[in-house]
Parts: C-alpha cells; structure tokens; sequence
C-alpha cells in the first residue's frame, strides 16, 4: 500500500502568479528565480510552467545547461556568476548571462578569449553587503566591462535587503539611482517585494521569486490578499489514533502532556519528508478540511495532531500539512522559519503529482 504523503503541484497557480507579477510591473521584462529545484516544485517542471516569461535565474552552471538543453531560449542567468574559468567556455557555449560581482570574475573574463561575448549583469551592492561592487568602485568596473571584448550587453543590478520589512529600499535605491543615473544600460533591482510594493524600483527587468510560488513575501500580508494561489499543496491521512488520558504524553520527549482525555491523530509526514522538526505544538495543520493542531515533537517520519473538535477525523482522514487552505507563511512562521525554507527542503522522497 502506497504512503500516504504527496505533494500536488497547481501548475495554473504558477501560470497565475507570473500574471500577477506582471500586471504589477507591467513595463518591465520577467526573470523567474527557479533556483533551490524552483523552491522545491521541480525546476523543469516550473520552468515549462513559466515559458511565457522572458528569463530564468538559477544558481550553478548546470541548472543553466539543463534548461538550454531542454530548449528554453530565454535569458538564462547565473545569479552567483561563474565561479572559475572553467566555467566559461561552457558559459559561450550555451549562451549563458551571469553576474558580476568582484574584480576576479573581470579579470577571468578578460583572461577567456571567448568566441562570443557573454551578457552580464554588473552587481551593486548598494548596502546589503553580500555580493556586489561597493559604490566607490562600481564606475570603474562598469567601464572595465565597457572597454572588453568579452561582454556583451550590460544589465546594472543589485538585491534589496529589506524590501519586504518597514525599513524599505529608500536608502539603497537612492545609491543605485545616484550611480546609474546617466547610463545606458537596462536594471534590474526587484524582487518579489519590491515588484508588490516599489514601483521605482521595477526598472526593465524583474526578478520573481517566492511570490511565484503563491507565498507572500511579507510577514504582515497574507498572499491571498496579494491574489496570489498557493502552487504546492502538502496532503497526507491519518494512519493511526491514540486516546490519551490525563497525563499521558506523545512523541519523543515527552514534550507535549495531555491535561484532559484527548484523542491524537498519527499523521504520515515528518521531518525526512521536509516538515519542520522545530515546529512546536499548535504549529496549525487541516483534517478533513477542519483547522487543528500539531502535538509534540515532529519525528522522523511522522507527526501527531489533536483530533478534539474533529469527531469524524480517523485512520484515512486527510491532512493537508500546508498549501490550498492552510499557506505555507502561516505553518512557517509557528515554526519560526519563512516558508521558502519549507518548500525547498521538501524531501526527494515525496511524490509529486502534478494538477
């Protein structure tokens, strides 16, 4: 008998949430971030889904391949660039773009002797301080790439740090503003919550990310709100059923201790499948469509849930863990975590059904 645990992927939702993007930044060209297996749902899988968008940005050189190789023309874009000159050939080869964003990445370029010239999109770091060039040294880089026969068009770029939070973009827009102001070249600077709520920021490229998973990128906005659709559903059943009695404890620790008589749903889902094991009793979960509980400690392969007030729930009852009914935001942050974290670390071993 097969388990009874899957995760169901709305490919509509994904198609959906690429529109909401777009009517949001409708004067701009789309880069889908499909990086992380495209957060978890599968990158081809995703990537056929978005074909209507005009770019993908994944993480390492063979994502980019695999994409080529699978007959997506897009812009393709290395969003870490390349990492050693020995990637470059293979950069020509495919008719990859990538970021820049520090002086050995020029150097290797000027190093190559490409057949071809290489698209690339120079980073500012403009105040998150992760990757990028800091302002006083962007001009002469820019120029650097101008003047070299390796490069191709020019995209100017950086990451906000705080675009989904009260403090905003303003300072670090002013910077990226202050330094392209003049230039001829296309930007890219927004992500998810920059597109939702910066129209300044929007420029020719932007770059969706959670939202096109049906998530919101905010911690104080629901992503129904936003009309974004949940893309993954996480469903299982209850395969057993315990009565506890006052004092009776469930899972390992013991950490969770019945104060009245209270029936306990075995659920087939636990943390080798993705779920949280740092997600604490309450953390919200659904049986037979109804709002419930966790209990205890989520186990390597199972976790339990309070059946009271769900008289009709028993063995073969189905869960939904989080997705359609029940947003992933919500389950993350019980857990203390942010739902990107969920949907990526979702286990090889789920099986995925496509709706």
């Amino acid at each position: 008998m097969t388990r009874p645990l899957q995760a169901r992927i709305d490919l509509s939702a994904l198609q959906h949430n690429l529109g909401v993007a777009r009517g949001h930044a409708p004067q701009s060209r789309t880069i889908a971030v499909i990086k992380a297996n495209g957060y978890g749902h599968g990158m081809l899988r995703v990537a056929h889904a978005l074909d209507a968008a005009e770019g993908f940005a994944v993480l390492n050189l063979e994502d980019a391949v695999l994409l080529r190789e699978a007959g997506f023309n897009q812009t393709i874009l290395l969003l870490e660039g390349f990492f050693s000159a020995d990637e470059l050939p293979t950069l020509a080869e495919y008719c990859l773009a990538s970021v820049i964003h520090c002086p050995e990445q020029i150097e290797m370029l000027e190093m190559a002797g490409l057949p071809v010239k290489l698209d690339v999109f120079l980073k500012l770091n403009s105040g998150m301080n992760r990757l990028g060039f800091r302002p006083e040294a962007f001009g002469a880089e820019l120029q650097r790439l101008q003047a070299s026969r390796a490069v191709g068009r020019i995209t100017l770029m950086t990451h906000f740090a705080c675009a989904d939070e009260a403090q905003g973009i303003a300072t670090q827009l002013a910077c990226f503003d202050g330094l392209a102001a003049g230039l001829d070249a296309p930007r890219s600077l927004a992500n998810s919550a920059a597109i939702l709520r910066y129209p300044a920021a929007h420029g020719d490229w932007v770059r969706p990310g959670i939202m096109l998973y049906g998530s919101s990128p905010f911690a104080d906005t629901n992503a129904e709100s936003l009309d974004l659709k949940p893309v993954m559903t996480l469903t299982s059943a209850i395969i057993g059923v315990q009565e506890l009695r006052a004092g009776n404890a469930v899972g390992y620790g013991a950490t969770y201790r019945a104060e009245q008589s209270t029936r306990v749903g075995i659920v087939a889902c636990g943390y080798a499948d993705g779920y949280p094991r740092h997600a604490p009793t309450g953390t919200p979960i659904l049986v037979n469509g109804r709002r419930c509980r966790t209990l205890g400690r989520v186990s390597m392969d199972m976790l339990c849930v309070d059946l009271t007030g769900v008289s009709d729930a028993g063995i073969g009852s189905p869960v939904t863990l989080w997705g359609k009914g029940l947003p992933v935001e919500e389950v993350a942050s019980a857990a203390g975590t942010i739902s990107y974290e969920l949907l990526c670390a979702l286990a090889p071993r789920v099986p995925i059904v496509e709706i």
